[in-house]
């Protein structure tokens, strides 16, 4: 969705938005903010615990406990309920059920488990942001909410084609709300892989992109078995990778199919109508 002017945005009766950038870079305090404004929050990592990744994410939590006898007699008499509290703001219990690859005895996944929870989250992903039409009509018609913004995770790039108009996600995204990419510096990226390392957040890979990685994290270390990687090492290793891999191709989709403003931007939005100045001020600037 662009604009032929800044003001048919400011005029329009109904706005939507997709924002999307680094992981940690704003979205999900923009969005926060958003909502105190009468705009309705669509979270699609949210949406991907508990729609889509709920049922195993939460098996994963009894399959601990089943470890445990006491626990496990009261499960197996329904004696006690085990849940997900994840929410917008904590995400721990999706992050925590991706893990991340290496040693099992140091908290890491075997490589194979890894990858194939990866390959329910891509498609977890994509069926989240599919839903974003469905949740734009959602909002308007049992809430009576005009305006809507979608807050998406940092690897939608990883389940889009940049610089293919044809692409399914990029399709139904375009069709109904205006992207927006928050982004990020280099000194920003220094500051969510400090953030990362303290509180990791979900990450998901690129298969080709986590077996390039794996394989040179090993050898950069010098450790011969997947058993022997360290998982925290390699997680905050591959974050940083990831991140500026990412970098130029949020810009691609921004470039061919959107706009863009900087995080720092973000610190002087208050509310809703700060917001519509700031989209106003990026939509100018792609025009010139």
């Amino acid at each position: 969705m662009l604009f032929k002017s800044a003001d048919e945005f400011i005029a329009s009766p109904r706005r939507a938005v997709t924002v999307f950038g680094m992981a940690g870079v704003g979205k999900t305090r923009l969005s926060a903010t958003l909502r105190h404004s009468s705009w309705f929050h669509y979270s699609a990592d949210y949406r991907i615990g508990t729609r889509y990744m709920g049922e195993y994410i939460v098996d994963n939590f009894k399959r601990e406990a089943m470890k445990n006898p006491f626990l496990a007699e009261l499960l197996r008499s329904d004696s006690i309920y085990i849940s997900s509290n994840i929410t917008f703001a904590n995400l721990d219990p999706l992050s925590t059920y991706l893990g991340t690859p290496g040693n099992p005895d140091r908290g890491g996944l075997p490589l194979e488990e890894y990858q194939r929870r990866q390959e329910q989250h891509r498609i977890a992903e994509i069926a989240a942001l599919g839903d974003v039409p469905h949740f734009i009509d959602r909002a308007r018609q049992l809430y009576g909410y005009d305006d809507f913004i979608a807050d998406t995770g940092g690897s939608l790039i990883e389940v889009v084609d940049p610089a293919d108009p044809a692409d399914p996600v990029i399709q139904t995204l375009a069709a109904g709300t205006a992207l927006l990419y928050i982004r990020g510096t280099e000194k920003d990226a220094a500051q969510l892989i400090s953030r990362f390392r303290a509180s990791p957040k979900p990450l998901y890979y690129r298969p080709a992109f986590l077996l390039e990685k794996w394989a040179e994290y090993k050898t950069l270390n010098k450790v011969a078995d997947d058993c022997d990687v360290d998982p925290h090492g390699f997680g905050a290793w591959s974050f940083e990778a990831l991140l500026h891999d990412r970098m130029p191709r949020y810009q691609a989709l921004a470039d061919n199919f959107g706009y863009v403003v900087d995080a720092s931007d973000l610190a002087i939005v208050r509310d809703g109508d700060e917001f519509i100045d700031l989209m106003a001020a990026a939509i100018e600037a792609r025009m010139r």
